[in-house]
């Protein structure tokens, strides 16, 4: 049998009753990840000790929105993803636009600052050596348990299957860590928060492209 015989098979085994099974596994997925993500941050990092007043505030919430939607744009790409011929391209698109304009907010705030040393102290914040690979480590359990998953389904591209799947789980896990994580700025959350949602993804996209082929 041909490729393109063999994956036109499957699309339409993926039609033919089975719709609804990847949303239910992915979901599964998140909130497994979730809570693995929330114990390690509450019985390693500990939450922030002002987290009662900082939920009160605009920033808290902006920042989990942000992540949240990476997380979403990485839910909608490996779900479409997960099955043949599937590209993702709307997921890619949403985080390409969220980045962009938590990158422009954070580039304004560091313009806009009295002087160099202030837009330095907001990248920096207290935290920027450990902020990215603290996410990458939080999502290592989601990412692993989600590539398990996506062994049952139809990835055609796993590179790209295992990018959004790390995509997925760095969104979700970095909303958590916003429970530790005081930094409070969009010139730190652009670049160090990010940087640790795309180590989950290169690291998802080289395992998945060693455990997804078919």
């Amino acid at each position: 049998m041909r490729t393109d015989d063999l994956i036109d098979v499957l699309a339409s085994d993926a039609r033919g009753g089975r719709e609804k099974a990847p949303p239910r596994q992915l979901a599964v997925v998140a909130v497994i990840g979730a809570l693995a993500a929330l114990i390690l941050v509450l019985g390693w990092l500990n939450a922030r000790q002002d987290l009662a007043r900082a939920v009160l505030g605009s920033m808290f919430w902006m920042k989990a929105a942000y992540t949240a939607l990476l997380g979403v744009a990485g839910y909608l790409a490996v779900e479409r993803l997960s099955r043949p011929n599937g590209s993702g391209r709307r997921g890619w698109i949403i985080a390409c636009a969220v980045f962009v304009i938590c990158a422009a907010a954070g580039l304004y705030q560091a313009v806009v600052s009295p002087d160099v040393q202030a837009a330095l102290k907001m990248l920096h914040g207290h935290s920027w050596r450990s902020c990215s690979p603290r996410i990458l480590l939080l999502g290592l359990p989601m990412l692993s348990l989600g590539l398990w998953v996506l062994r049952s389904m139809a990835p055609t591209r796993p590179s790209l299957a295992g990018f959004a799947m790390g995509l997925f789980s760095g969104g979700v896990v970095a909303t958590v860590y916003g429970l530790h994580c005081p930094e409070h700025t969009f010139t730190f959350i652009a670049l160090w928060y990010s940087l640790g949602v795309l180590a989950l993804g290169a690291v998802g996209a080289l395992v998945g492209r060693l455990v997804l082929r078919w």
